[in-house]
């Protein structure tokens, strides 16, 4: 598939590097691209997609834009309010490039039908903002072999990784279990709106890495990113064995939606820094606190009684844990305690707690001196 002199001159810089040059942008112009949730991630992922040559591109999302999405969903502008997401989304990128093929899904993904959209695609992106459907994404890719690049957001700090398969572990090796009443949505929660602005592009940095050959894909790396220090973390993953999609006997072997939502009481209990306060002053019963930061964070202030396991130690050092102890997570913002709550879960550690807003919160609204980096 040749280019033509018009895309020669759009894609003068690309054609310009040794890593990507003509035969990379072929590949570019080849490929069959889907972005699933056309929001805070989904935007500059698909804009950028769709400005470096991806030939058919794909945007999958039921939702109509919202005019509280116009913080961060770069993609649309007040033109767009009611309409839907996927179609106002499809005009934006065949206005930005008219020389590739743009595919709305304005449908809800389901069991029912990601296998005949998935089919169409060589590569996804999970730009989604429910547990759930996190998992059902993956749990395709694995299934249909499908690389996929995925990426989450949580007030100040976003998480990327990337799944190729057979190189590496998938979304369930890292996160084996989880509900969406675990994880407070943007609406709930906040989020910084240059947040997704960050990890949309790093998504589709991976992408094009992943289409041209270009570079190293973040397989076996989970990716942190901490807004309000503007800190990148790095943590090393690996496939579990025992993983029900990709593991050695997968109890997982067709995608399935996920069941009813649990409870809040019946999974991760969500503390603000008074209620742990209360919490710690009672006579009997503290509960066990575990920061999940760096060692060095940690040394540099901590909550008194509390052990340090840095989330990527976190999986093989559960044990340390006892079952029922109902601990509760400390990090800096929230973000990666929750997700120590659901690995904790995934353990059979009963009543997990998450300190919402993490030790900045704690610092802001009971100990100022409290050191936190």
């Amino acid at each position: 598939m040749g280019l033509s002199s018009s895309e020669r001159e759009r894609y003068q810089r690309h054609l310009a590097l040794a890593e990507i040059g003509t035969a990379g942008q072929e590949k570019l112009k080849a490929a069959r691209v889907l972005v699933v949730g056309a929001g805070g991630l989904g935007s500059p992922a698909a804009l950028y997609l769709a400005a470096a040559g991806c030939g058919t591109l794909g945007l999958l999302d039921c939702d109509r834009v919202e005019l509280s999405n116009l913080q961060r969903q770069v993609l649309f502008d007040a033109s767009s309010l009611a309409h839907p997401k996927a179609e106002a989304g499809r005009a934006r990128l065949a206005a930005l490039n008219a020389e590739i093929r743009v595919v709305a899904h304005a449908v809800e993904l389901s069991a029912a039908n990601v296998r005949e959209v998935f089919a169409q695609y060589d590569l996804v992106l999970d730009g989604t903002d429910r547990l759930a459907t996190r998992y059902l994404i993956n749990d395709a890719c694995v299934i249909m072999r499908r690389p996929l690049v995925s990426a989450a957001i949580h007030r100040f700090e976003g998480q990327l990784l990337t799944y190729v398969p057979q190189q590496g572990p998938c979304y369930r090796c890292v996160f084996p279990q989880g509900a969406d009443a675990l994880v407070a949505n943007c609406a709930e929660a906040g989020v910084l709106g240059v947040l997704p602005g960050v990890l949309g592009t790093l998504q589709a940095t991976e992408a094009i890495k992943l289409i041209t050959g270009a570079g190293a894909p973040l397989t076996g790396r989970l990716l942190t990113y901490d807004a309000l220090e503007m800190r990148f973390s790095e943590f090393s993953i690996t496939r579990r064995r025992d993983c029900a999609v990709c593991g050695d006997a997968p109890s997982i072997t067709e995608p399935r939606d996920p069941a009813p939502r649990p409870a809040v009481t019946a999974g991760v209990r969500r503390l603000s820094p008074a209620a742990l306060r209360e919490l710690l002053g009672q006579a009997q019963g503290a509960p066990l606190l575990v920061d999940v930061r760096e060692v060095s964070e940690f040394t540099a202030g901590h909550l008194a009684g509390s052990i340090n396991i840095p989330l990527g130690e976190l999986p093989q050092r559960l044990a340390e844990i006892a079952p029922r102890t109902a601990p509760v997570f400390i990090c800096r913002s929230g973000g990666r305690s929750l997700a120590a709550c659901q690995l904790a879960l995934a353990a059979h550690i009963a009543s997990p707690a998450n300190l919402e807003g993490g030790l900045r919160a704690w610092a802001a609204e009971v100990d100022p001196g409290l050191n936190v980096l």
